[in-house]
């Protein structure tokens, strides 16, 4: 085939070339996407980051909470700013963040980033990740299984971004907000349960310290209709 051929000819060919260099579109989801994944999802990948940790540290106005009463929901902060924002965290830094790495259907990708644009306008912004796994028949060597995926991160210069809270003060606020998407709670019951189908790796303190904080005010509320 000559070159005046190619011209000539349709473009469907030019597309067909231009899909096969294209880098797929991965998504890497840490928060609501793990149990509510993007539409049009042809693989799941799942793996940890590397100098991230996962905080409540994004108001959520338009999802678990409202502008008037926002709610909290997770956000990546790279270690060595969180230490800046909390000196006296008490969760450790060795754990790792755990999620999913969707590869999105090529022919729905410009469908899916509108999508998760809309999803994720509260604050929060692009950036690429390597997304780490074990491997296999290796004793605790990690490699990188998925590289330079997309993820939505709320950076700490973010008119939504909150920072540090007690534990105590962020279980309250999580326990009352509710907005359109449901409870604020539900959504950190629901994160935590698929962290934990995730990997027997996927330790995450401060998740787990905080759904256990609120099934204590779900207790204590039940306990008082009893009484």
């Amino acid at each position: 085939m000559t070159i005046d051929n190619i011209t000539e000819g349709s473009g469907s060919q030019f597309e067909r070339l231009e899909e096969a260099v294209s880098p797929p579109y991965i998504v890497f989801g840490y928060g609501s996407l793990i149990f509510r994944p993007p539409p049009h999802v042809i693989k799941q990948s799942p793996g940890f980051l590397k100098g991230y940790v996962r905080r409540f540290a994004q108001k959520s106005h338009d999802h678990r909470g409202t502008p008037k009463n926002p709610g909290r929901v997770v956000t990546l902060v790279h270690q060595e700013d969180w230490a800046a924002f909390s000196a006296a965290d008490a969760f450790p830094h060795e754990d790792v963040v755990w999620g999913v790495a969707f590869t999105i259907d090529p022919e729905h990708a410009t469908e899916v980033r509108a999508y998760l644009d809309y999803r994720e306008k509260d604050g929060y912004t692009l950036e690429r990740v390597d997304v780490y796994g074990f491997e296999q028949h290796a004793e605790r060597e990690t490699v990188v299984v998925v590289r330079g995926a997309e993820c939505y991160v709320g950076r700490n210069d973010n008119p939504s971004f909150i920072g540090s809270e007690p534990l105590g003060e962020l279980a309250d606020t999580i326990w009352h907000a509710i907005g359109p998407s449901g409870y604020n709670k539900d959504y950190v019951y629901d994160l935590s349960a698929a962290v934990r189908a995730l990997a027997p790796e996927a330790h995450d303190s401060h998740l787990f310290a905080l759904e256990a904080r609120l099934r204590e005010l779900d207790r204590a509320r039940s306990s008082s209709f009893e009484s």
